[in-house]
C-alpha cells in the first residue's frame, strides 16, 4: 500500500478467527487523535488464513459492538483489498477487537463522513448519479456562465469532501483544484450548484467556495517543470489541449473514506519530447482537514520535477516548517473569499522536495502561485497532503500561531494513516 508511510509503532495483535480471540491495537503517542486505521486483506490472511472469495470480516470491539468498516476493492477485481475504520484515541490507548469471517459486513448504522461524486448534467438540467468512470471530452473548455447557467458536470467536475472541508477538480482544460469551506459535518456537495438561485460564492448554512484561484495552482494542482535544450527550464501545468485523454475513476466512496483516480495519458508537455501520463489518486477520510495526493508518473523527460502549491493572491507571506522527515509551505491570510481568515498548506516528505520557490505573476501561464517542487522517478510513486483551515470551521484556525501549531502537530504526529501489518497473538 502506498500512503505516507510512516515507522509505526503500532502492533495488531491478532489470533485465529477460529478461536475468535481479541486483537488489539495500540497508539502509545498520540491519544488524542482520531486516525485511519488500514487492515490490508494479505496481511491478514497471514495470521488468519485465507478469506473465501465474497466474504467479509465484521470487527467488534471489546463490548461485543460492531464497529464501522469500510471495504475497498482497489484494483476493481471484485475481491476487497484493505478494510478500513477510523478510531478516537481519546478513548483509550488500546483499542481491543474481535474478527469474524462473515457472509457480508455488519449492519452498523454509520453517518458518512467521506465522499466522492462526479455527476453529468442531463437535458433537462438536473444532474445525473454519481458516475463510476467518464472521460473527459476532448479540449473540454471552462463553462461560460453568460451563455449558459449550469456547466456540463456538477460544480465543474469532480469534487470529494469529509465532515470537516471538501474540494473540487475542474473537468476541463484548466485541471485546477478548489476549496469548499465547510461549517457542517455532513455531506453537502451532491446539493451545491444544483440550484442557481443559490450562489456558492456567498456564505450558506453549510459554508461556501473559499478560494479564488485565477491562473494559480490553486489548492495543489499539478504542473510539470521541464529543462529545455537550451538551458532553460520551463513551468507546464497538467492539463490544457495537449493531452490525449483524461478519464476520472471512482475508487471508495464513503462512509469512512473517498478515494478517486484521475488518469492523464499522453500528455505532449514540449515540442520535440516523448508524451508522459500522470495518475493521481486522491483519498479523503473523516475528522481530517487535507486531502491527500498519491502520483504516479510515467515517461517523464531527465530532470524534470513535480510541482504543485498554494494560490497567493491575496496572501502576504509564505512559511515553511521543516519537522520529523516533512517539510510544508503553508500562507495564513484573510484571502478567503469570505473575506476572513484561511490558512493553506502543501506537506511533503523532506527526501522528496526538491525545492520551493514563487512564480512569476505575469507574462506565464503558471502565475500567483508559491510552489513546492518534487524530483521524479519514472513510476516510483509520490505524496502531498493539501490542508485548508478555515476559521469559520474552526476557531483553532481563527490566527496565524494557531494554524502553524495545528500543522506542526500533524507533521510530529507523522500524519494519522495507520497500516497495521504486524500481528501477534494476543494472550488472555
Amino acid at each position: 500500500m502506498s500512503y505516507f508511510k510512516y515507522g509505526l509503532p503500532f502492533l495488531l495483535l491478532l489470533a485465529s478467527c477460529r478461536h475468535v480471540k481479541p486483537l488489539a491495537i495500540a497508539d502509545p503517542r498520540n491519544p488524542a487523535s482520531e486516525d485511519l486505521v488500514v487492515i490490508k486483506r494479505a496481511d491478514l490472511e497471514k495470521r488468519i488464513g485465507i478469506i473465501p472469495s465474497g466474504k467479509y470480516v465484521s470487527l467488534y470491539d471489546h463490548k461485543g459492538v460492531p464497529m464501522v468498516v469500510q471495504f475497498d476493492d482497489l484494483d476493481a477485481n471484485g475481491e476487497w483489498d484493505e478494510a478500513v475504520f477510523l478510531y478516537s484515541w481519546k478513548l483509550n490507548k488500546m483499542l481491543g477487537i474481535q474478527p469474524v469471517i462473515t457472509d457480508a459486513p455488519a449492519t452498523v448504522k454509520a453517518v458518512v463522513r467521506a465522499h466522492v461524486r462526479h455527476m453529468k448534467k442531463n437535458a433537462d438540467n438536473s444532474f445525473g448519479p454519481a458516475l463510476d468512470k467518464d472521460t473527459m471530452p476532448v479540449n473540454a473548455l471552462p463553462t461560460d456562465f453568460s451563455k449558459q447557467v449550469l456547466p456540463p458536470y456538477l460544480t465543474e467536475g469532480p469534487a470529494w469532501e469529509n465532515d470537516k472541508v471538501g474540494f473540487r477538480l475542474y473537468y476541463d482544460v484548466r485541471n485546477g483544484k478548489d476549496i469548499w469551506g465547510k461549517t457542517t459535518n455532513r455531506m453537502v456537495l451532491d446539493e451545491v450548484g444544483t440550484d442557481t438561485s443559490k450562489n456558492y460564492h456567498q456564505q450558506a448554512d453549510w459554508g461556501m467556495d473559499v478560494l479564488k484561484v485565477g491562473a494559480s495552482l490553486g489548492a495543489g494542482s499539478l504542473a510539470l517543470l521541464v529543462p529545455l535544450p537550451n538551458g532553460k527550464d520551463t513551468l507546464v501545468r497538467l492539463g490544457g489541449k495537449n493531452i490525449e485523454r483524461v478519464t476520472y475513476e471512482k475508487v471508495a466512496d464513503g462512509p469512512v473514506r473517498a478515494i478517486c483516480r484521475l488518469h492523464y495519458l499522453n500528455w505532449k508537455i514540449v515540442e520535440g519530447l516523448p508524451p508522459v501520463s500522470i495518475t493521481e489518486e486522491i483519498h479523503i477520510w473523516g475528522g481530517q482537514y487535507f486531502y491527500e495526493s498519491h502520483l504516479t508518473i510515467t515517461g517523464a523527460p531527465a530532470g524534470a520535477q513535480l510541482v504543485t502549491g498554494i494560490v497567493n493572491l491575496k496572501s502576504k507571506n509564505v512559511h515553511e516548517i521543516n519537522l520529523n522527515c516533512w517539510r510544508a509551505i503553508y500562507t495564513y491570510d484573510e484571502q478567503s473569499e469570505n473575506k476572513d481568515k484561511l490558512g493553506l498548506a502543501v506537506v511533503m516528505r523532506t527526501a522528496h522536495v526538491a525545492g520551493t520557490s514563487t512564480t512569476p505573476n505575469a507574462n506565464t501561464d503558471i502565475q500567483n502561485t508559491y510552489i513546492m517542487k518534487a524530483n521524479i522517478k519514472d513510476n516510483d510513486p509520490l505524496y502531498f497532503r493539501f490542508y485548508a483551515g478555515w476559521e469559520k470551521s474552526d476557531q483553532m484556525f481563527s490566527t496565524e500561531q494557531l494554524f502553524h501549531a495545528f500543522l506542526a502537530h500533524e507533521m510530529n504526529c507523522n500524519g494519522k494513516t495507520r497500516i497495521l501489518k504486524k500481528f501477534r497473538r494476543l494472550e488472555k
